[in-house]
């Protein structure tokens, strides 16, 4: 008995192993997620983490979040937003050399067509935006990963949505076919780039389809309240999708004691980071030195749980 619990040990141990190495991220690699308001959020971000660390303990991969609210990849703004949007362009060089990534994960669009009507001039505006960031990562040697926008729910925002012959858009006063017609788009193109050898992951499509389905039985059922910011359930499909595209066949939820000491360790070095990163917002200083110490002491306390 005890020798057959020896060899169960040790094929369990190696099929962990092989699965390691067929993931598209490897052991020993930094991570670097860039996106608005959903990626500074992050819950999707911590998801992967925490994956991660209960399906692969042995492997070590610094996943880092940069997202930063309102921010665009072209730097467009709507006339009556209250200020303006921050543009990734202005802080990229700055994130690139303090966190020296192997790969940068990019998550833009729900910001860059302003929450107005398709424009072909935003929509270049933002394929100019989005190929910059591409030639800049890869000058910085690292791997661009590209990801399309979340779904924009008009149901969820409908008291709030506007027609196409209202007098202004913008956050709060969205187009009501602002997913549709642009943010759809927007992924559509994007998608495109795959053929140039440029990983692209799809999270927009398995968000919306969630809704239909859902909407069969429960009308009103959103994974956005505010029609902008996905729920937990909604940046869990956005992990999903990332972890299937990294090579995780079937990825599970994580577990919620080992989430909970991730979420912990990023409300220690989100701020931190941008600190350190810096942006047009003045950033509150933070010590990044301590912060990094709490955050490895958490991050050591949930790879303890699952040793």
């Amino acid at each position: 008995m005890r020798v057959f619990r020896q060899a169960l040990l040790i094929t369990l141990l190696a099929g962990s192993a092989l699965a390691a190495q067929d993931l598209y991220i490897k052991d020993g690699q930094r991570v670097v997620f860039l996106g608005d308001s959903i990626t500074q959020d992050g819950r999707y971000v911590e998801d992967i983490e925490a994956c991660l660390i209960v399906d692969h303990p042995k492997m070590r991969v610094d996943i880092i979040k940069l997202g930063l609210s309102s921010e665009t990849v072209e730097g467009l703004t709507e006339p009556d937003h209250p200020f303006p949007r921050p543009n990734i362009h202005d802080r990229l060089d700055s994130a690139l050399e303090k966190s020296r990534p192997d790969i940068v994960v990019a998550c833009y669009g729900m910001n860059d067509g302003i929450y107005h009507p398709f424009s072909d001039e935003r929509f270049q505006a933002y394929r100019e935006g989005v190929r910059k960031l591409i030639s800049e990562v890869k000058a910085a040697g690292a791997t661009p990963v590209l990801m399309t926008p979340p779904p924009f729910d008009a149901v969820a925002a409908k008291a709030k949505v506007v027609g196409a012959g209202a007098p202004k858009f913008g956050y709060n006063t969205p187009y009501d076919k602002y997913d549709a017609e642009v943010l759809a788009r927007y992924g559509e193109w994007l998608l495109t780039l795959r053929g140039a050898g440029l990983m692209v992951i799809d999270v927009h499509t398995p968000m919306v389809e969630e809704m239909k389905i859902r909407r069969e039985t429960d009308p009103d059922f959103t994974l956005a309240k505010d029609g902008v910011h996905p729920d937990a359930e909604g940046h869990w499909i956005m992990a999903r999708a990332v972890l299937q595209a990294w090579g995780v066949p079937d990825p599970r939820m994580p577990r919620q004691d080992v989430l909970e000491i991730i979420h912990a360790k990023w409300g220690v070095l989100g701020p931190a980071w941008l600190s350190r990163v810096g942006h047009r917002g003045n950033p509150k200083p933070v010590d990044f030195d301590a912060a990094s110490k709490s955050a490895s002491t958490l991050e050591t306390r949930a790879r303890s749980l699952v040793q």
